[in-house]
């Protein structure tokens, strides 16, 4: 899929999200840092590992209800009990992706359809598990330090991990204005950064996400997003009927887009036809 004339929100160029994993107590620190700089993320939760207790190193399940949605971040599945899925049987792994995913839209009320890999382990009769429990993306440990926007989403990678030594260099490439000539050249970039919060009270480096966030956040040509907000768009993008002449384009999805056609900006709302220039 060529996402060439994709735009984001309002026409913008450049998505950014942060994938977060196992919902620890030290998830409300980084919340206050993403919320502070306008960023948005996914969190991946284990609902078979959930704290017994306030202040505790994992989050009760209250504490999740009050913490990742009203903050205005997803909550995704993680696995019911954090196994490595390729290290157990089918029925085990099947098990262990569905209950977490029913156990998660109990309490949120909502389906659940996102994901990352516990342990980072998966191969392709763990991705064939996925498909069969409905999960729509599944993000991996791998990290591409580039900007693409993911083409098969249950092996998602990353842009990197914030332990990544070029991260600001790689953030830097990312808010650079990408034009270099001709208007289609100017694809559509997507920064995705993951870890885990407890990184960086283990490892007294708070300063990392501080400074990634200030310089990252807040801007007007990045669309801060959930992984399923933009799973949700690309989609919808990815729906869209052309006209045999390519001069008409149709938008069956209840979705909004924003499209730069051959140097237009084109809005084609949610359930019309929009002529092209």
């Amino acid at each position: 899929m060529q996402y060439v004339y994709l735009r984001f929100p309002d026409f913008r160029s450049k998505a950014l999200t942060l994938s977060y994993d196992d919902g620890v107590k030290w998830d409300r620190d980084l919340i206050e840092i993403m919320s502070k700089n306008g960023l948005k993320g996914t969190f991946n939760i284990n609902s078979g590992l959930f704290g017994k207790n306030p202040g505790e190193r994992r989050l009760t399940a209250e504490d999740i209800l009050a913490l990742y949605e009203p903050s205005g971040n997803e909550v995704a599945v993680h696995g019911v009990k954090h196994l490595s899925l390729t290290e157990v049987n089918s029925a085990i792994a099947t098990d262990d992706v569905l209950q977490d995913r029913k156990n998660l839209e109990a309490m949120l009320g909502h389906p659940v359809r996102g994901m990352a890999y516990a342990n980072g382990r998966f191969d392709d009769a763990v991705v064939n598990i996925l498909a069969t429990c409905g999960i729509a993306y599944s993000r991996t440990t791998v990290s591409t330090e580039k900007f693409d926007i993911p083409t098969d989403w249950l092996r998602m990678p990353a842009t990197c991990h914030h332990n990544n030594p070029r991260l600001m260099d790689l953030l830097d490439s990312f808010l650079a204005d990408n034009q270099r000539g001709y208007y289609w050249s100017r694809t559509p970039r997507l920064f995705y950064l993951w870890g885990h919060s407890y990184e960086f009270n283990d490892n007294n480096n708070w300063h990392i996400i501080e400074e990634f966030a200030a310089k990252a956040g807040n801007r007007d040509d990045v669309w801060y997003a959930t992984n399923m907000e933009i799973y949700n768009y690309v989609k919808a993008y990815d729906s869209l009927i052309w006209s045999a002449a390519g001069d008409i384009v149709q938008n069956p999805t209840a979705q909004h887009l924003w499209l730069n056609y051959q140097g237009n900006e084109v809005e084609v709302p949610a359930g019309a036809s929009v002529k092209l220039k």
